[in-house]
């Protein structure tokens, strides 16, 4: 029986003021100490800076960092699954090559990895769960089954809650059956179809930079890349248009988001519909009336990002009053075109091109909640198609053992510029006049970078169980006690949780 240890946490903090509310960093390196002697690691996962320096935790740290409340570049997954098995299972002789080093055949079960990011609970859940998938051989809903089990209180709902985290840890285990086969490759986005789309809304297609610490705008669609296929988008008078819609009974929210690769198939009149969008005639891109309508946007210059992770994102505003706007409603959602293309199915050769499709319901939410304002629009399509340049395209195969494994730059401790779609919120923002072509509504350019708030709020730890408090460190010097919020395998009743 194979034995390992994985140790949830939120981010802990050295420095004023976030030591007053985060885990003392102090506390949970003796913890470690006492505990697992020098055979832990940490594995962090925060772009905005981890608050604390890599010596006060002995160097023993990989820092694979990407923005909080989104799901990781997915390229990253082979290399932070290869590090956390070479730690994990080596024989003691990797610590030569630094940590998750060359993880030599044969099992240590004394190692332990500490995953963090700012909760630890949506990016370090999303590693943990693909760790049980991709090298314990667990179903997909048992690992998140048990990551909530382990790491929420009871009443809490689920370690693993936003959208997108999850269709990546549904990637993971698709990546996973299909021998770990994953090519990076860049994507153009060709038209973002929106059915119901409300007045004053943002679009904008964005995708990671710097290894994955940014989110960067690569293109906010303006009102003449715009089709209106069916009129009816009703100009927002003001705030009380948004009062009123958010009165309004709207149905079940349908959380599914399947797409044309997913495990159920796109329906075909939703591709029908689309080609027979694209062919009929332009109408006017500027007059919009009664209720909402159905748009077509198309880039009119050819959009290509350099990876299979495509994020769209949405903002709306309605005017308030003089100067400033009302800021009404903020979703997004991240996809994958090599998955979507059906690229572990078929040897990793996916789908030159494909539609992603997703309903309102189902969208990202505001800082990881699935709350998202009043509804800017119903259904979303992207047609994308990739691109054929074999020089910007690399397969991306998971470290093997014995192979050397590198972390990637960390983001600086003390904390960094945020990403534009990070920081923001619902509510009364100053208006921008230069961005009157994106929308009838004001709304920020694409160059707006948000400077993080140096005092963080900590709600989003709320519901998390405390694995590291006063009384256990009390009790540390008299007893030893079971570790971590995740499982030790070895407990678990028989092998229920392991895929047939």
């Amino acid at each position: 029986m194979t034995h390992f240890i994985v140790i949830a946490t939120s981010g802990p903090s050295g420095t004023y003021p976030q030591l007053a509310y985060r885990n003392p960093l102090s506390q949970l390196v003796k913890f470690l100490d006492y505990k697992h002697g020098d055979q832990w690691a940490i594995w962090e996962f925060r772009a905005e800076g981890t608050g604390y320096p890599d010596d006060e935790v002995y160097n023993r740290i990989n820092h694979y960092p990407w923005p909080d409340h989104h799901p990781p570049p997915f390229a990253l997954i082979p290399l932070i699954m290869g590090s956390m098995r070479n730690w994990l299972k080596g024989d003691g002789s990797d610590m030569e090559h630094g940590i998750g080093g060359s993880g030599k055949k044969g099992q240590h079960d004394g190692r332990v990895v500490v995953v963090h990011c700012k909760a630890g609970k949506g990016r370090s859940g999303t590693v943990a769960c693909s760790y049980l998938i991709s090298e314990e051989g667990w179903r997909a809903e048992e690992a998140l089954k048990r990551f909530t089990e382990r790491r929420m209180r009871t009443g809490f709902g689920a370690g693993v809650s936003i959208p997108s985290q999850l269709r990546w840890v549904s990637y993971v285990d698709r990546w996973t059956q299909h021998d770990k086969v994953y090519v990076e490759r860049p994507v153009e986005i060709l038209e973002v179809h929106v059915w119901g789309l409300r007045d004053g809304v943002k679009v904008a297609v964005q995708g990671f930079k710097e290894e994955g610490r940014k989110i960067h705008n690569f293109h906010i669609f303006a009102k003449d890349e715009r089709e209106i296929v069916r009129e009816g988008i009703k100009k927002n008078s003001g705030v009380m248009d948004t009062v009123t819609e958010a009165a309004k009974n709207e149905k079940t929210p349908n959380l599914t988001g399947v797409s044309a690769a997913g495990n159920a198939p796109l329906e075909s009149s939703v591709i029908e519909q689309a080609m027979k969008d694209a062919q009929r005639e332009p109408r006017s891109t500027d007059t919009l009336a009664a209720n909402s309508g159905d748009i077509v946007f198309r880039p009119a210059q050819k959009l290509v990002l350099e990876t299979n992770d495509i994020n769209i994102d949405f903002e709306r505003r309605n005017k308030a009053t003089a100067g400033f706007s009302m800021v009404t409603s903020v979703a997004h959602v991240w996809f994958n075109a090599f998955f979507e293309g059906r690229g572990p199915e078929q040897q990793g050769e996916p789908d030159e091109s494909g539609v992603f499709e997703i309903e309102w319901d189902a969208m990202d939410g505001l800082k990881g909640s699935s709350r998202k304002g009043t509804r800017a629009f119903d259904r979303l399509a992207v047609l994308w198609r990739s691109v054929p340049d074999t020089a910007r395209s690399r397969v991306v195969p998971e470290p093997g053992v014995g192979e050397g494994v590198s972390g990637l730059r960390p983001a600086d401790w003390k904390g960094e510029v945020a990403s534009p779609s990070l920081g923001r919120n619902l509510g009364l923002r100053p208006s921008d006049p230069g961005s009157a072509p994106l929308s009838r509504a004001s709304s920020p350019g694409p160059k707006e970078e948000v400077k993080l708030d140096p005092v963080e709020d900590d709600s989003d730890t709320e519901g998390t169980r405390r694995h590291v408090d006063e009384s256990e460190l009390r009790a540390v010097e008299q007893a030893r006690r079971p570790v971590g919020p995740l499982p030790v395998s070895s407990t678990l009743p028989g092998e229920t949780h392991r895929r047939q």
